[in-house]
């Protein structure tokens, strides 16, 4: 009896031993390739970045060429998206999570929301293009393309930041409406605070896909070739991804390099709004962990 729990454990040990090594060896390969592929794009594009390249408009000379127009589209996009999915996805998971009755209604919004997180970006430039392009006759404007880019978020942000709420002990709601605090001042002022940096997460998670993301702005109508800056959340505009596409899409190896240098600004830009993110999220958890 004694050998045989022996010999069980040993190949309990010995299958514990081959999974560790096999994720680790997964984990090497994913790495490895992520490295392979941004040494490429850092070879292909460096030599392209200068101010010239970050200030000047698209050219059919891939030396002339700049991506101004681009970059500023992103940021604009990007800030207005951040402004319509972060209150409207707050929003729902509070209310979902808080003061929403436990009814098979609410279910099926909670199922269809999970739901909606794995729908193909492409989707929903289909659904901007019906509904804000044409019926709310947005036009292709850089509003069209937020609401879109919002739309695609907010099931993330929504899920994140009900885990996140969640995840706040029972005790500080029951202490807060025990001194006679209101529901709303119980969330609001006691809730919402500690479950802030878990909020963030989500939002970093839903606006780094969304900055990446081509295929629902082309959808919609976004531009290739944009020779102005917009002004008004009503032009049109292009951006980074677009503009990648555009350039890896012509046969000139010129444009290709040209490409290469857009994503690593894209990269910067994505780092540079995780960075300011996550410097909120941690600034928080400190200030309640003290």
């Amino acid at each position: 009896m004694t050998t045989a729990i022996a010999a069980k454990r040993r190949r309990e040990r010995l299958l514990e031993g081959l999974s560790l090594a096999a994720a680790w060896l997964a984990l090497a390969l994913v790495i490895a390739l992520l490295v392979a592929i941004l040494a490429d794009v850092i070879a292909d594009g460096w030599a392209w970045l200068s101010w010239k390249f970050l200030t000047g408009f698209p050219s059919r000379r891939p030396e002339e060429a700049g991506i101004l127009p681009a970059w500023v589209g992103t940021l604009y996009v990007m800030t207005l998206t951040a402004f319509i999915a972060l209150p409207i996805g707050v929003g729902a998971a509070v209310y979902l999570e808080e003061f929403a009755p436990r009814n098979w209604f609410a279910r099926l919004v909670e199922l269809n929301i999970n739901n909606l997180a794995g729908v193909p970006a492409i989707i929903y430039g289909l659904l901007g293009l019906q509904v804000f392009v044409r019926w709310c006759r947005m036009g292709e404007s850089v509003l069209a393309g937020a609401c879109t880019l919002a739309l695609m978020s907010l099931p993330v942000i929504i899920v994140a930041s009900r885990e996140a709420l969640r995840a706040v002990p029972n005790s500080i709601r029951e202490a807060a409406l025990a001194l006679g605090a209101t529901k709303w001042q119980t969330v609001r002022d006691h809730v919402l605070p500690l479950a802030l940096p878990g909020i963030l997460t989500g939002t970093i998670l839903a606006l780094s896909r969304a900055i990446g993301e081509a295929a629902p702005l082309i959808t919609i109508g976004a531009l290739t070739f944009v020779a102005f800056v917009p002004k008004s959340p009503f032009d049109p505009f292009t951006v980074l991804p677009i503009q990648a596409y555009n350039w890896v899409s012509r046969p000139q190896p010129e444009f290709h390099q040209n490409a290469a240098a857009a994503l690593l600004v894209l990269l910067a830009l994505l780092s540079l709004m995780n960075g300011i993110a996550t410097y909120l999220r941690n600034r928080y958890q400190q200030q309640w962990q003290i």
